[in-house]
């Protein structure tokens, strides 16, 4: 997708954009393919296939980033910490593997995509990527794994699973509430009272959704590693590059910081090239971990990468963790 159309996207789905009235019919047409499928499963005309291992779905039902990748990484350390061995499937969204494949910390982020590899980095755990999420999932479940994660898995209904666990942005919600392409949604609202949990990367609206928030404290040069408390950057400016779901998050995080911040917002998975990250001058550059992955072989001292954790209550995330265990049939 251009960086034009993204952006009047972005106008027509959160802005009220009047254009998005022309989008209606194809949005009319999604919805009725949306519908006869889960219709199919429902009788029993399609089945969804178990692959020997308890699977858990982390996704949205809006198209972007909600916070899927950092709930997904909190979950993996949470089983991982409570002695279990999970597991992590994905699509592998821009990366040229089709076939499915476990992807290793070292694998080129151009064969797997950015979260993929982050999230292998990060987790510490076995994670296969595949167009074809049944096969890619069967991959990691004949390693004996106790639990698999498939991240963004929630309308890839020919995977069996145990759990669903959806993600909000607390900030943009479902903007104009229109499914694709008038609008963001993937599903209509009326999914999210079929799942098992629902998680809000922000403040909560109603009740049964659980708060989680992204936290971030340091940064990481590309060359070299080193670490630098985000308040040593104060008070700037820097450069703030982002090319995920919604890069205002990224930014307000940073300035939360009191860093003066130049953004330069690009559109999600964007393919990161050299001349992305040069601005003329020698003010450091800080993006996120998963664009950072795309910035290895050209970066230099001025790039930095900040890493970002999910944070539940304590209580709430007991909850979420135990909830897991029980439909698993762990606990």
């Amino acid at each position: 997708m251009s960086g034009a159309l993204h952006d009047w996207l972005q106008r027509v789905w959160y802005a009220s954009h009047p254009a998005g009235v022309l989008l209606l019919p194809f949005s009319w047409l999604f919805g009725a393919v949306v519908r006869l499928r889960r219709w199919l499963y429902r009788v029993g005309l399609l089945s969804a296939i178990d692959v020997g291992c308890p699977v858990v779905v982390v996704g949205n039902v809006s198209v972007g980033g909600t916070g899927k990748t950092p709930l997904t990484l909190w979950l993996a350390l949470q089983l991982r910490s409570a002695g279990l061995r999970p597991g992590i499937v994905m699509r592998g969204y821009r990366g040229k593997s089709r076939a499915p494949r476990l992807v290793t910390a070292d694998a080129a982020v151009s064969e797997v995509g950015d979260e993929a590899l982050l999230l292998a980095r990060r987790s510490g755990c076995q994670l296969a990527v595949g167009a074809d999420r049944v096969a890619a999932a069967r991959l990691l479940a004949a390693s004996g794994l106790d639990i698999i994660i498939a991240d963004d898995g929630l309308q890839h209904l020919k995977l069996k699973r145990v759990a669903e666990i959806v993600v909000i942005d607390g900030e943009r919600r479902f903007g104009n509430r229109r499914l694709l392409p008038a609008g963001p949604l993937r599903e209509p609202l009326r999914r999210l009272t079929e799942v098992d949990a629902l998680v809000v990367n922000g403040e909560p609206v109603v009740e049964q959704e659980i708060p989680m928030s992204l936290a971030a404290t340091d940064a990481v040069t590309l060359a070299g590693g080193a670490r630098r408390a985000l308040e040593h950057f104060a008070p700037g400016p820097v450069h703030a590059v982002a090319a995920i779901g919604n890069p205002a998050h990224f930014f307000r995080m940073l300035e939360s910081f009191r860093i003066r911040v130049i953004p330069h917002a690009l559109p999600d998975h964007h393919r990161l090239e050299r001349g992305d990250m040069e601005f003329g001058d020698s003010l450091p550059v800080l993006m996120t971990e998963k664009d950072a992955v795309k910035c290895e072989s050209f970066a230099d001292q001025r790039h930095w990468f900040v890493p970002v954790d999910a944070v539940f209550d304590e209580e709430d995330g007991r909850a979420l963790l135990d909830l897991v265990l029980r439909r698993a049939g762990i606990r």
